[in-house]
């Protein structure tokens, strides 16, 4: 009696489902969180990424990239809530897709900075954010 009001999914649909609602919703977790804490601690974001980047060519150029990461972050996050949403109520994965195809460009500019620091452990770190990128581009396109 209890089967019968089960979802009745196949199962490969509900995996894909669940995929998508996960990897949406750990994008947008991961970028609103992080574009948020970029706006509410600008001053010791700056202060930091200043120190950071200071023997580097990007040096001149943080203040204006700590906006564009920002932005980028908030977008990816956005687009990622959006589209978790529209995955849970709509079975709609497009713009969960554009979230984490702008994921993707948020952590290659990440991983760009992080190689002109020539801080190569952080740029280690952002590989397995990416390789989440490569599986939500599968699942969500």
């Amino acid at each position: 009696m209890l089967e019968s009001h089960m979802l009745t999914l196949h199962p490969s649909a509900s995996a894909l489902f669940a995929l998508q609602t996960l990897i949406s919703a750990f994008f947008a977790i991961l970028f609103v969180q992080s574009g948020i804490d970029k706006i509410l601690d600008r001053a010791g974001n700056l202060s930091w990424l200043t120190r950071h980047f200071a023997k580097s060519p990007l040096a001149g150029m943080v203040p204006i990239l700590l906006g564009i990461i920002t932005i980028m972050e908030l977008a990816a996050g956005a687009l990622s809530a959006v589209g978790c949403l529209l995955v849970l109520v709509r079975r709609d994965s497009t713009i969960a897709f554009y979230g984490v195809v702008l994921s993707g460009l948020a952590l290659l500019a990440l991983f760009f900075g992080q190689r002109m620091a020539k801080e190569y452990p952080g740029a280690a770190t952002l590989v397995p954010y990416f390789l989440v990128v490569i599986a939500g581009v599968i699942w969500l396109g």
